[in-house]
């Protein structure tokens, strides 16, 4: 169901004129009151004696207000007011609770905002563009504080929290590669479809959002119970869990805050209401280091823009999308025009399969996964034969602890001359450095051109192949500060070493740790 929002000036003239108030939270409520309209005899005398004056006045300045379009509003914050819907039972006990908590605790606001800078553009345009109550743009602060990387006791993920059979039904792959629910993008157009659905059973807002937190089977069968017992079936007279029953309150705590911040004595960060993202179909699969050499943007902001991928390459087959800030979006665009559609954005090396191989003696050769193996090369299983081609991602390739034959050392650098095709990404890849490194050691800037012919400092000191290469199992419990702690690495290596796209590891898995040679670990 649409919800069209009236203009201002248009409440408040019905208002002043009907004397009722309408309800867009509860249509059930508005129905019902719409039969008691009709007024008596006596009622029309009472009303006629009433100054007119004050009420003509009253309706001519509500005419004269400007009416303020969503494009024209100064932030997100303003743009988002515009939209608010909910307006039931805002000064209830159970939400003066929570706007004292967010009045102590501002920094939840604050850091809030600004995870959702680059984001809350397009979530608000969607809301709008659906109908929906701009107090929605509010509900990730609720559900995840706007943390993509957030996961719930329950498994649940992203700013959206979804569980994973939710996530599934709501068409959002999860496989090692990638998670959608993780993807800002994709996990917002199901939250709304979700939400949309959950309204268009329950009718009322305050319901489907409880729905949304605590199930719809569970907010079902506390109506029901409510009327069998004879009690009202409203969402602040069921019994449900304590989180489902905070839930509501929460959001509307924060509506009171950012629609009135000066009130309530707190300051809300200012969010552009301009867009800062453009999407850009790859169409193939892509290093995410490579792209971010070809927008000229550091390969870390593409990462965290962009969360939903658990490697740092795009899906072999289905995700395929980054958003980039738009500056960035156009040099990509250019770039891979330049290059044309058949231009390999994730560069591999030729391996052929000898006696004894296996998927998995390979990847551990070339530094990558069983899974990256299978899906490079289209393969269902790990049956391979001998003689046979497998393309293996340079991405991933094997460090050597020595610069390939040529290429002069020094004390405490190695020095590379530049030739025709190379990039930060590849030269970095070679030695097993970070771009990040090779700039602050050569002082480039991010958007620095390379050229033939051009000499580069390469620091020995940070190459993962004058160190002692680890194979480590992930067990119950592990996350990567425990391991970066345990072998004196930074997590940052590890998430380069291994693809990761963020903090999520599961036990089983096998990460690729590069260790001092001296150091002494079990297992």
């Amino acid at each position: 169901m649409i919800i069209r929002l009236l203009p201002l000036p248009f409440v408040l003239l019905a208002t002043a004129l009907l004397g009722t108030g309408c309800s867009l939270h509860d249509p059930a409520k508005t129905a019902a009151s719409g039969d008691t309209h009709g007024l008596s005899t006596g009622a029309e005398r009472s009303t006629a004696q009433r100054p007119a004056p004050a009420l003509s006045r009253d309706a001519s300045r509500a005419l004269r207000q400007p009416v303020m379009k969503p494009e024209d509003a100064p932030d997100i914050w303003t743009r988002a007011r515009l939209g608010f819907a909910m307006t039931e039972a805002l000064d209830h006990p159970r939400v003066a609770v929570y706007i004292e908590h967010y009045r102590r605790n501002p920094n939840i606001i604050t850091v809030s905002s600004n995870r959702a800078k680059p984001f809350a553009y397009f979530i608000l345009t969607e809301i709008e563009r659906r109908g929906l109550p701009g107090e929605l743009l509010l509900l990730p602060i609720v559900e995840s504080g706007y943390a993509a990387d957030a996961t719930s006791p329950g498994m649940a993920a992203g700013i959206w929290q979804f569980i994973p059979s939710t996530g599934e039904h709501f068409g959002l792959i999860q496989d090692d590669w990638y998670d959608g629910r993780r993807d800002v993008y994709q996990s917002t157009h199901a939250a709304l479809d979700y939400l949309e659905s959950l309204h268009a059973r329950f009718g009322d807002w305050y319901l489907a959002l409880a729905a949304y937190n605590f199930g719809q089977g569970n907010v079902a069968r506390a109506m029901a119970a409510n009327a069998a017992a004879g009690r009202p079936t409203d969402y602040w007279n069921l019994q449900l869990s304590s989180e489902a029953m905070s839930y509501v309150p929460r959001l509307l705590a924060l509506r009171a805050l950012i629609e009135q911040p000066a009130r309530y004595g707190i300051a809300v960060p200012k969010l552009a209401n301009r867009p800062y993202l453009e999407p850009v179909q790859l169409g193939r699969q892509a290093d995410l280091e490579y792209v971010a050499e070809l927008a000229r943007i550091e390969a870390r902001e593409v990462l965290q823009l962009n969360p939903g991928y658990r490697r740092a390459i795009t899906h072999p087959h289905a995700a395929q999308h980054l958003l980039l800030p738009a500056p960035a979006a156009q040099r990509l665009q250019l770039a891979l025009q330049q290059r044309g559609p058949d231009y390999p954005l994730v560069r591999y090396s030729e391996y052929e399969v000898r006696a004894g191989d296996s998927l998995g003696r390979i990847a551990l050769q070339h530094g990558v996964t069983v899974a990256e193996l299978r899906g490079v090369n289209g393969l269902n299983g790990d049956m391979i034969r001998i003689g046979q081609q497998l393309r293996v991602p340079v991405s991933g390739a094997t460090v050597t602890a020595h610069p390939a034959p040529g290429r002069a050392v020094a004390p405490s650098d190695w020095q590379y001359t530049v030739q025709s095709g190379d990039s930060l990404w590849t030269i970095s890849r070679q030695y097993g450095v970070s771009i990040a490194s090779i700039r602050e050691r050569n002082d480039l800037a991010v958007n620095a051109t390379l050229q033939p012919g051009q000499v580069l400092k390469i620091p020995q000191d940070q190459a993962e192949g004058t160190l002692r290469r680890v194979e480590y199992q992930i067990r119950p419990g592990d996350s990567l500060g425990m391991i970066s702690r345990r072998f004196q690495v930074d997590i940052d290596d590890v998430q380069r070493w291994n693809a990761l796209n963020g903090d999520g590891i599961r036990a089983g898995e096998t990460l690729t740790l590069y260790v001092a040679a001296n150091l002494a670990v079990d297992g």
